[in-house]
C-alpha cells in the first residue's frame, strides 16, 4: 500500500502553521492480528494473549509518533549541549514504544503519573512540541508556563499529572488519583510509571498496600530498563522480577520494546483494574542515553550492549519491519516520513526559541505562602536585583 493510497491525519503534536507539514498517513481500519515478539509472564493472573488486534493505520501511527518522539530527544540533547536546557535532563530514547503503546489502549480520561523522563509521555498524551521545547528552554510557552522544566511537564486536560523528581513520590500520588476516579464512581484508571530504581522505595509498597485493600483502578508500571541510574538490577535488587513484587497484588511482565504488546498488556491492566483494583506491570525495555545529560552512560555497560540492543530490539525497527512485511508503506516513504518528522521537530525548536522567558514577577507565584519572598537577590546575596510585586 502506497502512503499516495493514504489520507490526511491532523498532528497531534504540533499545531498547524504556514511552516508546518501535514502527514499522509493510512486510514484502513481493517483489522490486523499480529503475535507478539515474546510471550507475557503472570503473577496471581492469567496472560492476555499474544496475538493483538491492530491496523495498517495504527500501525503506521505507531512509526510515526515514535520517530517524532526520538527525534524530540534527540534534539534535547543538542539543545542541552548548546546550554539553552538548563538543569536535570532525562532522555526517553529507546522507550518510545511504552508511550505510544499505552496510549493505544486508553483514553484521554484515564490518568499518566510519572517519573522526570517524561518529554515522550507528554507527547503521547496530545502536547504539543512547541510547549515541550518552551518547557526545556524555561520559556513561557511551556507546559508548565517555562518553570516546570524538564522533569515537571504537565497537561491536566489530558490528565497528565506530571513528571515528579523525586524518586517514587509520584506512586502514591498516583494511588490517591485512583482514588479519586473510584470515589467520584468514573470508570478510568491511573497509571503510576516509575523506574527500576525507585521500585526499592518503600513508599510504593505503603501505597499498594492501600490501593489493594480499597481495590483502587491503579496500575503500577515498573519500566525497567534495567539501570537504576548507573547500578545495575542485579546489583541493587535481590529479586528483580519487579511484576512479583506486588506479592498479593497480580502482575504482568511485558517486552517494552513492543509497542503492540505494550498495547495488550494495558488493555489487560485497565480492564482488571476496574474489576478487581490494582496491577502491576513490569515493561522490560532500555535506554540508550545515560541517566541524565550529565552521565555518560559507558562506564556501568559496554557500547556493545547498547548497539546490541538496538541492532535486535530497537521499537522504531520493529514497528518499520513490521510496515515493510506486511505492504503498508515502502522503505522510501518512511524516509520520507523521517525527514518531515525531523522538520516538524526543527521547526517546533525555531518557535521554542523566540518564546520569551517568564517575568521575573513569575518567580514567586504558584506558591501555597502568599508573599513569600518579595525580594530577589543576586548570588552574593547584596546586589538587589528586582522587587517582586
Amino acid at each position: 500500500m502506497a502512503l499516495s493510497r493514504l489520507s490526511l491525519r491532523s498532528n497531534p503534536f504540533l499545531k498547524p502553521s504556514t511552516t508546518s507539514i501535514r502527514r499522509h498517513v493510512s486510514t484502513d481500519t481493517t483489522p490486523i492480528t499480529i503475535e507478539t515478539a515474546v510471550p507475557f509472564e503472570s503473577h496471581l493472573c492469567d496472560a492476555p494473549s499474544r496475538s493483538v488486534v491492530t491496523s495498517s493505520s495504527e500501525i503506521l501511527s505507531f512509526f510515526r509518533d515514535m520517530a517524532r518522539m526520538r527525534r524530540t530527544e534527540i534534539a534535547a540533547d543538542s539543545l542541552y549541549k548548546a546550554k539553552m536546557i538548563r538543569g536535570f535532563c532525562h532522555l526517553y530514547d529507546g522507550q518510545e514504544a511504552l508511550a505510544v503503546g499505552m496510549e493505544a489502549a486508553i483514553t484521554k480520561k484515564d490518568a499518566i503519573i510519572t517519573s522526570y523522563r517524561d518529554h515522550c509521555t507528554f507527547l503521547g498524551r496530545g502536547g504539543e512540541l512547541v510547549e515541550a521545547f518552551s518547557e526545556l528552554m524555561g520559556r513561557k510557552r511551556g507546559c508548565s508556563n517555562g518553570k516546570g522544566g524538564s522533569m515537571h511537564f504537565y497537561k491536566k486536560d489530558a490528565c497528565f499529572y506530571g513528571g515528579h523528581g523525586i524518586v517514587g513520590a509520584q506512586i502514591p500520588l498516583g494511588c490517591g488519583l485512583a482514588f479519586a476516579q473510584k470515589y467520584s464512581k468514573e470508570e478510568f484508571v491511573t497509571f503510576a510509571l516509575y523506574g527500576d530504581g525507585a521500585a526499592n522505595q518503600g513508599q510504593l509498597f505503603e501505597a499498594l498496600n492501600i490501593a489493594a485493600l480499597w481495590d483502587l483502578p491503579a496500575i503500577l508500571v515498573c519500566e525497567n530498563n534495567h539501570y537504576g541510574m548507573g547500578t545495575a538490577t542485579w546489583r541493587s535488587a535481590k529479586s528483580p522480577a519487579y511484576f512479583k513484587r506486588g506479592d498479593y497484588v497480580p502482575g504482568l511482565k511485558v517486552d517494552g520494546m513492543d509497542a503492540l504488546a505494550v498495547k495488550q498488556a494495558c488493555k489487560f491492566a485497565k480492564e482488571h483494574a476496574l474489576k478487581n483494583g490494582p496491577i502491576v506491570l513490569e515493561m522490560d525495555t532500555y535506554r540508550y542515553h545515560g541517566h541524565s545529560m550529565s552521565d555518560p552512560g559507558s562506564t556501568y555497560r559496554t557500547r556493545d550492549e547498547v548497539s546490541g540492543v538496538r541492532q535486535v530490539r530497537d521499537p522504531i525497527e520493529r514497528v518499520r519491519k513490521l510496515l515493510l512485511s506486511y505492504d503498508i508503506a515502502t522503505e522510501k516513504e518512511l524516509k520520507d516520513m523521517e525527514k518531515e518528522v525531523r522538520k516538524e521537530v526543527d521547526d517546533a525548536v525555531a518557535q521554542a526559541k523566540e518564546s520569551p522567558v517568564p517575568e521575573p514577577s513569575e518567580l514567586f507565584t504558584n506558591m501555597y505562602v502568599k508573599d513569600c519572598g518579595v525580594e530577589s537577590f543576586g548570588a552574593d546575596r547584596k546586589e538587589l536585583k528586582v522587587t517582586l510585586t
